[in-house]
């Protein structure tokens, strides 16, 4: 009797290449997310590896990538500065569980009704403090960076004067080739933009042996910090509780959204999202007890994946395979990496997280969700991360209540009762409730009124409460004949 053992995954040759290419354009961003989010440069590899072979092998969706993304950078950034990289791993394990939990509760579905206009406004806000952060490093500036959003943008204005021309001219530089290198389709299907222009880089500050600030390397090992139990003390304080849920639910949405958007890319199974929350809240949880970056599912490596031809997870599998082997083999290529052209990297990812074309549309038709969108962009910069995206759902709730809550009144003469009927109809809530008393008190005290509201689908108690008031009122003077109710 045989006995055939059926392989744990089957790598078909499309996998293995589409892992390499993603493999190439993750890589650098990895290194990237990290420097520009203060921590050493490791982490993110570890990040991007534990994307790999954890979140990888997990079911949810089979060809979207996990790793470091540059919407977190700003928030990492801020917890770092606030509480130490040592504290980070507690960060990240406590919101891969509530992750976690949240996918258990089957909880997913949900993240898919938040305002799309809230979401534009997160990314946008990212976008916008991730590009002033980005700039002091383009020209390795001689100056410390300010800390809040408001004071990077404040700061640029001295910034000129403490610039390095040479890692300037390399930052700016990486910039336009990545901009440029996609217009050679050619090209592009053999070497991703963001490789090239690192490689590029790197290439023109060996050779020239340019003086620019480079990543600094201290091992993959080294890099590790397994946190300490009294390091899980922090998690009392609200003010780390806040983080902890910022991590989570940003790092859920933008996952969630990627997976949307990547199921539209392919024709394959469609994402389950609980599962997927359960997966992601898995990777999470490792990396926080290795003490790494969050990591979120990323539509640059995901789509990367599916265009290169990926069929199943093996690819992301595999990705996060070679990343370990660089880190493992070859750690000393990280030092040959220019900050500046990380810098130039983040610039133009967080570029491509404000969406300049929507804007325009967004306002001719939908203009109150262009003012959630905008709100929610200037907050985040005015405030912070998690404190902007509280605002945007405010105001996008206000809005929608505000939508639906129209009332209509209409005023009749009524000559077999000799009255005026008003016909109320709509839903009457507390946001309408000037519109109404004022139609209300406009009607002559003398004359008696006869009230239906049939036609009103709700009636909240503050509006219940006024009519009782003006009709109480109005009968001193003339008669409220049968109000009908709804």
């Amino acid at each position: 009797m045989r006995v055939r053992l059926k392989p744990v995954m089957r790598v078909r040759r499309a996998d293995l290449f589409a892992s390499i290419v993603v493999f190439l354009v993750a890589l650098p961003l990895c290194v990237g997310v990290a420097v520009a989010s203060g921590v050493p440069a490791e982490l993110g590899l570890i990040t991007g590896i534990v994307g790999g072979l954890v979140a990888g092998v997990l079911p949810g969706s089979r060809l979207q990538v996990s790793g470091p993304a540059a919407g977190l950078t700003v928030l990492v950034y801020e917890a770092v500065r606030a509480y130490g990289v040592g504290a980070l791993g507690v960060f990240v394990l406590a919101a891969g569980a509530v992750q976690m939990g949240l996918g258990v509760l089957r909880l997913g579905r949900w993240f898919r009704a938040v305002s799309v206009a809230v979401v534009q406004g997160m990314l946008a806000g990212i976008g916008l403090v991730l590009i002033a952060g980005q700039l002091y490093a383009l020209g390795d500036a001689s100056m410390d960076v300010p800390g809040s959003g408001v004071g990077k943008l404040a700061g640029l204005v001295s910034l000129p004067g403490a610039v390095d021309p040479v890692a300037l001219a390399l930052g700016v530089g990486t910039i336009a080739v990545l901009v440029a290198w996609p217009r050679w389709r050619a090209g592009a299907r053999v070497l991703p933009a963001p490789l090239v222009a690192v490689g590029l880089a790197s290439g023109v500050t060996g050779v020239g042996g340019l003086d620019v600030r480079r990543v600094e390397v201290r091992g993959l090992v080294d890099a590790v910090r397994v946190p300490a139990a009294d390091d899980f003390g922090l998690l009392m304080d609200v003010g780390v509780i806040g983080t902890v849920l910022a991590f989570a639910l940003i790092a859920s949405a933008e996952t969630l959204f990627s997976s949307a958007a990547v199921d539209r890319m392919h024709s394959g199974p469609r994402t389950d999202y609980d599962k997927e929350l359960i997966a992601q809240g898995a990777g999470n949880a490792v990396c926080g007890v290795l003490g790494a970056l969050p990591m979120t599912a990323v539509i640059v490596r995901s789509s990367a994946n599916v265009r290169a031809g990926a069929r199943t997870r093996a690819s992301r599998v595999l990705h996060g395979v070679w990343l370990l082997l660089f880190a493992a083999l070859v750690p000393a290529a990280l030092g040959v990496l220019p900050v500046a052209a990380l810098a130039g990297l983040l610039v133009h990812a967080g570029a491509k997280l404000v969406p300049v074309r929507e804007v325009g549309s967004l306002w001719r038709e939908h203009r109150g969700e262009a003012v959630v969108f905008g709100v929610t962009a200037v907050a985040i910069v005015a405030t912070n991360l998690f404190e902007g995206v509280l605002v945007g759902l405010g105001l996008a709730v206000a809005k929608t209540a505000w939508d639906i809550s129209q009332v209509h009144v209409q005023v009749q003469e009524s000559l077999e009762e000799d009255a005026l009927v008003v016909r109320v109809s709509g839903n009457a809530t507390f946001l309408r409730l000037p519109k109404l008393l004022d139609a209300l008190e406009a009607l002559p005290a003398e004359r008696d009124v006869r009230l239906d509201l049939g036609g009103v689908r709700h009636l909240d108690h503050a509006c219940a409460a006024a009519l009782a008031g003006w009709a109480a009122g109005h009968q001193r003077k003339a008669q409220v004949r049968d109000v009908v109710r709804p």
